[in-house]
């Protein structure tokens, strides 16, 4: 089915952070940089995005940044099919070249449609199974957690992981396991075998806590990549996209990062000796932090100690120490971690905030 342009395409002039918002309109996960006359000058995907978030580039640069950096690798020319090109063409012309996007152009190379990987061989499951971890206790959000676990505190007028597990159907996940400990009947309660909530939910029990990773040597060894997402986190993340992004990179790990400011409030002096050197008013600094979303291969298992707590950071650390490869997903998404009464008020206030009348 055609695509509708005007999300799909944008000028060289416009901003990253703009091209990001176009990429969530057309949800193809990509954007075609064109002239004034339609012609394809080159593509921009989700991943390029996100690479360029790493090496700390601001969003408001404009796009054709990203176009430039692509100069002299095997992507600097875009892939195109022509229109009328027979489905088997296009479908070699993705197997050859390992893409998920097809621009469709005219004979003067105006962009007329965009074909995707998944409308030529569609799949009805996104070829995941996620984990939830629900096994923690919540001591910072006393007195609310005493008789309820975190994730099934109510954001709006459901539980916080009936969202989690509505964002995960959505995007094609059918299977999902979910780590217990505190409380853990008021979840199960709740939930039940996941039928009522489109999904088949596996719970796995941890007699004590083993923590963000050891929970994970109570599984049976799946024949798929794991999502494992904490259960107490609201996000609007592209599940689909970090897959491909996880993919792309061969990564045995890919961890989901969120960057995370911390605003100075003072002017900051750098010494030397006894000299001032610099002074910087009310600095800014980022950092990538962990988001608490994990795409894992089934191999990664092995490496999670068995019957005792371990934590995502040290898997993370041992896979490193064994050579595999770790690949990092920095987020643009709406991403907020519920882990104080604050964060809490915050996540209903969102919530509430959606559902006011436009």
């Amino acid at each position: 089915m055609p695509v509708d342009l005007k999300t799909l395409c944008i000028q060289r002039e416009t901003t990253i952070r703009d091209a990001i918002t176009q990429m969530e309109s057309n949800r193809s996960g990509i954007v075609l940089i064109v002239d004034e006359s339609q012609k394809l000058a080159g593509t921009v995907t989700d991943g390029d995005v996100r690479r360029a978030i790493l090496v700390d580039t601001s969003l408001e640069e404009p796009v054709g940044l990203l176009l430039d950096r692509k100069l002299g690798s095997p992507f600097a020319n875009p892939i195109t099919a022509t229109v009328g090109e027979p489905r088997e063409s296009m479908l070699d012309t993705f197997q050859r070249h390992g893409i998920i996007h097809l621009p469709i152009v005219d004979e003067n190379q105006r962009v007329v449609d965009l074909v995707t990987l998944q409308d030529l061989v569609p799949t009805e499951e996104l070829g995941l199974q996620a984990v939830i971890m629900a096994g923690g206790r919540g001591t910072r959000m006393r007195p609310l957690t005493d008789d309820v676990p975190k994730p099934m505190l109510p954001v709006g007028d459901r539980p916080l992981m009936e969202l989690t597990i509505d964002q995960l159907r959505a995007a094609g996940i059918k299977h999902v396991s979910v780590t217990l400990h505190h409380k853990l009947e008021k979840v199960t309660d709740y939930f039940g075998d996941g039928t009522g909530f489109g999904v088949n939910i596996n719970y796995l029990t941890e007699e004590r806590p083993l923590g963000t990773a050891g929970a994970l040597g109570l599984m049976e060894t799946p024949g798929e990549t794991m999502l494992v997402i904490n259960g107490d986190i609201l996000t609007q993340v592209d599940y689909r996209a970090m897959l491909i992004y996880h993919r792309q990179h061969s990564a045995d790990l890919t961890v989901a990062l969120f960057q995370h400011d911390i605003r100075v409030p003072y002017g900051v002096i750098e010494c030397d000796d006894a000299w001032v050197k610099n002074i910087t008013e009310k600095p800014v600094y980022k950092y990538l932090v962990n988001a608490g979303i994990y795409l894992l291969e089934s191999s990664v298992l092995q490496y999670v100690p068995k019957d005792r707590s371990s934590d995502m950071p040290d898997l993370i650390q041992t896979l490193l120490n064994e050579g595999l490869r770790v690949a990092a997903f920095p987020i643009h998404e709406y991403w907020l971690d519920i882990g104080r009464p604050e964060d809490y008020r915050q996540a209903n206030e969102r919530l509430a905030g959606q559902q006011q009348p436009r």
